[in-house]
C-alpha cells in the first residue's frame, strides 16, 4: 500500500503570514501536543469532512524530530478521496503541506522591519495536504511505498533537489 509522507513544518524555517508578521516554530514545539492529544488527523485542504487519516486508527503517524514534524500516513486507496490523494501526490500536482495550530507558548521579536514570531510550545489538530501552505517548500507530500527500485530512486532524488525529468 502506498504512503505520503513528508515534513509538516521544519524547525525555524520561516514564513511571512499575511504580509504581518514572520513565524516560525522552535523544535519541539508540538512535542507535549503529541503526548497530551495525540490523535492528530491528516485532512484534505483543512476540511473536516474530508479526512484522509488518523493516529488512533493507525493509518498516521506523526513525529519530532531533529528537522522538524514528520508525518507518514496511508490513505484509503479503496475511497474516492484516497485516491484522489494518492494520484495528485504522485503526480507532484499537490506537494506542500498544512497545519492546524493553536499557538500555546511564543516569543515576539519587534526589532526588525516587520514583527517576528517563534512558537515554542503549541497545539496539533490536524494536518492538511494542501496546493499552497503557509511555509510552501520547506513543507512537502511524497508518495512513498511504490515497488520499483527507480520509483524509489527518483523520490530520493527529488528529495535532494534533483530534477528527475
Amino acid at each position: 500500500m502506498a504512503e505520503i509522507s513528508g515534513y509538516a513544518i521544519q524547525w525555524g524555517q520561516p514564513a511571512v503570514i499575511a504580509g504581518l508578521f514572520e513565524e516560525s516554530f522552535a523544535r519541539g514545539a508540538f512535542n507535549q501536543s503529541l503526548l497530551d492529544h495525540p490523535d492528530v488527523v491528516v485532512l484534505w485542504a483543512h476540511d473536516p469532512s474530508r479526512p484522509l487519516a488518523r493516529v488512533s486508527n493507525k493509518s498516521l503517524t506523526v513525529r519530532s524530530d531533529s528537522i522538524g514534524l514528520w508525518y507518514s500516513f496511508k490513505p484509503d486507496d479503496k475511497s474516492p478521496l484516497g485516491q484522489e490523494a494518492l494520484a495528485s501526490v504522485g503526480s507532484g500536482l499537490v506537494n506542500e503541506v498544512s497545519v492546524g495550530f493553536s499557538s500555546i507558548e511564543e516569543e515576539w521579536n519587534d526589532s526588525g522591519r516587520i514583527p517576528k514570531r517563534t512558537i515554542t510550545k503549541a497545539f496539533l489538530g490536524e494536518i492538511s495536504i494542501v496546493l499552497w501552505g503557509a511555509y510552501g517548500s520547506s513543507t512537502s507530500a511524497e508518495l512513498v511505498g511504490r515497488s520499483t527500485a527507480a520509483s524509489k530512486a527518483e523520490a530520493a532524488m527529488r528529495r535532494r533537489g534533483i530534477s528527475t525529468k
